[in-house]
């Protein structure tokens, strides 16, 4: 399972989704559903925008956590 860092992150540094779409050209449909973890996918142009303006890494928004069926 990859679990979604995104809202975590914007809470964390108290940014708002529309300051994050104005300054980066994202979409606010986009933003909001990684925000609220409704996102199936995401583009490596959005996610390569959002590591520049949030100064971190892939592994900072997402991190992959195995299941239960995968850990042996």
């Amino acid at each position: 399972m990859i679990n979604n860092n995104f809202s975590a992150i914007l809470g964390k540094r108290l940014l708002k989704i529309t300051k994050i779409a104005n300054d980066t050209g994202v979409s606010r449909t986009t933003l909001t559903n990684l925000y609220y973890k409704k996102s199936t996918g995401i583009s490596f142009d959005v996610l390569e925008k959002l590591c520049a303006y949030l100064n971190c890494d892939v592994g900072d928004l997402f991190e992959h956590e195995a299941d239960d069926k995968t850990k042996d």
